[in-house]
């Protein structure tokens, strides 16, 4: 998905997301009772910046991310926010309120897992409501091994504004500490085709994005962090992650204008505290 190219006129985009975030609070207490069979949880993130996919969408100023997700037997939804507290451009960003606060991305996931002992599947859909660039949706599949390591295979498909493929190879392992806080570690490597027009790349000598479309082993992360119970169902968490580009492609830069029209994938650090009640 891409993030650099700013709508002019505001589209409702968070509608969607504020409605299902309302849904989801008013879930009446009879169905997360015990034995109702629901589970979910609502976290909030206090992070220095906002990373997605490698791509730098503001400065170092500061985002709240709120979250809010339930499961019913397989089936699951999520809204996931993101709050600047202070918009700054980067190669990958252009502000919608520059300076100033924005609640400026409002993301909605449906989703189904069915689990075969230590092998699960999930298909899913996102819908991406941005102010900052065109709202988009992603169909998406996952297959993931509860063993060691949890390795998991995620391949996302673009199909509204930014037709393309995301394919995301991820790992994590929690080793305990003891008195049930834990160490999480995670590693994650993804690589991108561009198909749709949106994807064409620089022309050198130009500022023209008229060349091949966009490909390329694209972005890499490294996290740790802590789980930290406060009581049976409260944590803090803790965590620090480290992006990096994958491939010259990914990083590539042409007389300082970005070779891929969603801007350059930089080494960038994000660290920071989440909060988390599950039900």
């Amino acid at each position: 998905m891409a993030r650099r190219r700013i709508v002019t006129i505001d589209r409702g985009h968070w509608t969607l997301g504020t409605a299902a975030l309302f849904l989801l609070a008013a879930l009446p207490a009879a169905l997360l009772a015990e034995g109702s069979g629901v589970r979910g949880s609502v976290s909030l993130g206090l992070l220095n910046r906002y990373i997605f996919r490698g791509y730098q969408l503001g400065q170092s100023r500061g985002v709240a991310q709120p979250a809010i997700s339930v499961a019913w037997k397989g089936f699951s939804i999520s809204f996931w926010g993101n709050i600047d507290f202070n918009e700054q451009p980067t190669l990958s960003f252009v502000p919608d309120r520059p300076g100033l606060v924005s609640f400026n991305e409002t993301d909605l996931t449906l989703s189904y897992t069915r689990s075969i002992g230590d092998l699960s599947g999930t298909v899913g859909f996102i819908y991406y409501g941005t102010k900052y660039a065109a709202e988009t949706e992603e169909l998406f599949f996952d297959v993931s091994f509860g063993g060691w390591g949890h390795p998991s295979l995620t391949v996302y498909r673009d199909i509204d504004s930014y037709p393309g493929w995301y394919m995301s190879l991820t790992a994590a392992q929690s080793f305990p500490l003891g008195g049930r806080i834990t160490l999480d570690i995670g590693a994650s490597a993804a690589g991108f085709m561009g198909t749709g027009g949106y994807w064409k790349t620089l022309v050198s000598g130009t500022r023209l994005y008229a060349g091949k479309k966009y490909g390329a082993f694209h972005d890499g992360m490294v996290k740790a962090g802590m789980t930290i119970p406060l009581g049976e169902r409260w944590s803090l968490q803790p965590v620090i992650q480290i992006y990096f580009p994958l491939s010259s492609g990914a990083s590539r830069i042409i007389d300082g204008v970005p070779y891929n029209p969603s801007g350059p994938v930089k080494t960038s650090i994000v660290f920071g505290l989440n909060g988390e009640l599950s039900f």
